[in-house]
């Protein structure tokens, strides 16, 4: 199995301290003072602009990031998680209400609009069966990104995302 590989850097353009990690990590402040740019040398990565993988999130795969205010992050990088290589079938159920209520409709695929598709004005819980997914605020995969692993999702407010909608998801491929 292939690890993942990613140096944050204390300041923006790769400057100052480092600290290469290859696993998750819940509190970069354990290594570095702040984190404002990072590398990404293989694997793909969740970075989180809070502790304990709170906060906003942002997928990072093989590439450089000079600095995470252009990412869209309020502060700097606090956490971060690896994404574990994948290659199995994709399944995922979306429910319009929290705690699996309202309608439900089962993914397999990306879809970039789940009120176009499904007519569903709103998505607040899940259940991932297979895979890993990326859900993001807006359709067309832009806006806000929450990342989703297997396991059951009751309650997107209860997870911090009050005043977040989730419009569109796609899978993460095997192309980190």
């Amino acid at each position: 199995m292939t690890m993942g590989k990613i140096i944050f850097y204390e300041d923006r353009n790769f400057q100052g301290r480092s600290y290469e990690c290859s696993s998750d990590c819940s509190e970069l402040t354990s290594y570095l003072t702040r984190c404002h740019s990072c590398r990404v040398e293989s694997g793909c990565f969740m970075v989180y602009d809070r502790s304990n993988y709170m906060g906003n999130q942002y997928f990072v795969r093989r590439g450089e990031y000079s600095d995470y205010s252009r990412m869209g992050m309020s502060d700097c990088i606090r956490s971060c998680r690896m994404i574990p290589m994948y290659r199995g079938n994709y399944r995922m159920r979306i429910y319009e209400r929290e705690n699996f209520g309202g309608q439900m409709h089962e993914l397999m695929e990306d879809c970039d609009n789940f009120m176009d598709r499904y007519r569903m004005s709103d998505c607040q819980s899940c259940h991932v069966m297979d895979g890993h997914w990326l859900m993001y605020e807006q359709p067309h995969y832009r806006g806000r990104m929450m990342y989703m692993r297997p396991g059951e999702y009751r309650s997107f407010r209860d997870m911090g995302y009050m005043n977040m909608r989730f419009m569109s998801m796609r899978r993460i491929m095997d192309s980190c």
